[in-house]
């Protein structure tokens, strides 16, 4: 083939472009661009606004679903809360306290029973009734176990299990307990002393009851005075009322003596005690005359007598005629060998007006160190006995030994008491067979030192009737616990109360309760799975044929 020798034409060029045809090419391009990008907009803010409505949905639901099982939780609370009455009661609105009184001669537990007041009142209303009140007494004291403390925990175990079968055991967790020592744990030395507390703690943390270490005390013979003016005052009707119209109180206890009383006069501080019940403030004058108790003041004189370097010749005039003294001296000079003939000179006299000459040496004991005005019994400051008083313990027991009403003067316990002394030991004893001998042995320095103490100490008149002897004011026993009981009681529920009340609703209608947790726990289950099928899942991809962006929908597996 021959190839041609003629010269290749150009490709004619493309026609030149006007610039009103490259202005237009090029809006239309950014035209194209705007179009994506506003279509690229549309789709994000379309994803956002689906994510944002599969979120609120579901949340909506979980709020609604917890806010109806608060709902239901919160009626239920209240319907429970109004029937059953205020935090820490009984369905009848009862509550419950014990006391442990550790006296000098025995350990004696209170258990008490008491609601509050009607129509929203805070102020305890107490029944010490039968009904309000059980109590139960156990030998010895607490003092006695010095020895072997560990005994003291074994033995209130006792008073602890008579509680127990007192107290419903639906309200053993919302009951107090607590332990108060008197004078006899007051006379022991310190290390003793709180070893026999500690024990006794260690028993009562493990009881069931609400027990905190520092509610097993020793409590202070003012307090004790206190407690007791309380307890007959409230008996009474005064506790409130006009301090002049109050009733003070003498308390012959065995270790100790206590004197309290409402006094207009100035007191030492040491011996005033200021408490306020309502709106009433009382000034009080509050004392107790350690050691001059009957047995310990019994005890101290006998000593006395034994202890006399002549001893062979002394004569004890607070025992009985005919009283054999042997076993007495053996016991307080620790002579195992005394022989029955070396006590011939050694006897009881049984004379009433020497024995109260003694029984007053004994109380006006160290009167010559007195700085105050006003020393009626040892050094000790008493003002002058205003009003009236109960003489209750063992002023009380004295006299209703021997027969004599409540508002016996003190010239009929002195006949008593030299008719009693003047008597032999054997005839008082056939007479009174069915009394404890040591109990007997103790009535003819017992009459004296009555006498001697208010008649010739605290200068009340023999044929004064101010004076009323008795243990109790209508059903009200006049025990100072209960006074203790009161003044803790008068200003409303108590911590335990408040802090438990929540622990009653579970205990005593824990079913229903619990149903109702129950059904919380499956609405939340539930919600959250809703949640979960509900929210869409949604995947953004560019579609090559519409030139853009979609959205669309995964299908779950």
């Amino acid at each position: 083939m021959r190839r041609s020798n003629t010269p290749r034409q150009p490709l004619p060029a493309p026609p030149a472009e006007s610039s009103g045809d490259s202005s237009d090419r090029r809006v239309s391009r950014r035209s194209r661009s705007r179009s994506r990008g506003s279509e690229m907009d549309m789709v994000h803010l379309r994803l956002r606004t689906l994510h944002s409505r599969a979120k609120q949905k579901p949340s909506v639901f979980l709020f609604a679903s917890l806010l109806t099982s608060l709902c239901l939780i919160s009626l239920y609370i209240f319907f429970v809360f109004r029937s059953h009455g205020k935090p820490g009661r009984t369905p009848s609105g009862e509550r419950f306290s014990i006391i442990l009184d550790g006296g000098s001669t025995g350990t004696r537990v209170h258990v008490l029973r008491y609601r509050h007041g009607d129509g929203g009142e805070d102020k305890a209303v107490f029944d010490f009734g039968k009904e309000g009140l059980e109590s139960m007494r156990i030998n010895p004291g607490l003092s006695a176990y010095s020895e072997d403390p560990e005994a003291a925990g074994r033995a209130i175990g006792k008073l602890i299990e008579f509680g127990r079968q007192k107290v419903p055991r639906e309200m053993w967790g919302q009951t107090e307990i607590r332990l108060m020592a008197t004078a006899g744990l007051r006379m022991v030395e310190v290390r003793p002393r709180e070893m026999i507390l500690e024990a006794c703690r260690k028993v009562l943390k493990v009881s069931g009851f609400v027990f905190r270490d520092e509610w097993a005390t020793v409590i202070t013979g003012s307090d004790e005075g206190v407690y007791a003016w309380v307890v007959a005052n409230y008996a009474l009707g005064t506790l409130g009322g006009d301090p002049e119209h109050t009733t003070g109180i003498i308390e012959l206890g065995g270790a100790s003596t206590q004197v309290t009383f409402s006094s207009s006069e100035p007191l030492p501080s040491e011996y005033l005690r200021i408490i306020k019940f309502g709106n009433v403030k009382y000034h009080l004058y509050s004392h107790s005359f350690l050691h001059f108790g009957q047995i310990a003041a019994f005890e101290s004189m006998r000593d006395s007598f034994l202890s006399g370097e002549d001893h062979i010749a002394a004569i004890n005039p607070c025992l009985p005629k005919g009283y054999s003294l042997i076993e007495q001296l053996k016991l307080s000079l620790g002579v195992a060998d005394v022989k029955r003939s070396d006590m011939s000179a050694f006897h009881s006299g049984g004379n009433f007006s020497e024995c109260r000459s003694a029984a007053l040496k004994l109380l006006q004991r160290g009167k010559d160190m007195c700085i105050y005005e006003h020393c009626k019994i040892g050094s000790i400051f008493t003002p002058k006995l205003n009003g009236r008083f109960l003489a209750t313990e063992n002023f009380f027991y004295t006299s209703k030994f021997f027969g004599l009403g409540h508002t016996a003067p003190l010239s009929d316990i002195i006949l008593a008491g030299e008719r009693f002394c003047g008597e032999d030991w054997s005839i008082l004893r056939k007479r009174h067979h069915s009394v404890n001998e040591e109990d007997l042995l103790r009535y003819c320095f017992s009459t004296a030192y009555i006498v001697s103490m208010l008649h010739d100490s605290l200068e009340v008149g023999l044929n004064d009737q101010r004076i009323q002897f008795t243990n109790r004011v209508g059903d009200t026993p006049l025990d100072w616990a209960l006074g203790a009981f009161i003044l803790q009681s008068k200003g409303g529920a108590s911590d335990a109360d408040k802090s438990v009340w929540i622990v009653n609703v579970l205990w005593e209608d824990s079913f229903t309760l619990f149903l109702l947790v129950g059904f919380f726990i499956i609405c939340m289950l539930v919600s959250w799975t809703i949640s979960k099928w509900k929210k869409p899942q949604l995947k953004t991809i560019y579609d090559l044929q519409k030139g853009g962006y979609i959205i669309t929908r995964i299908n779950r597996r």
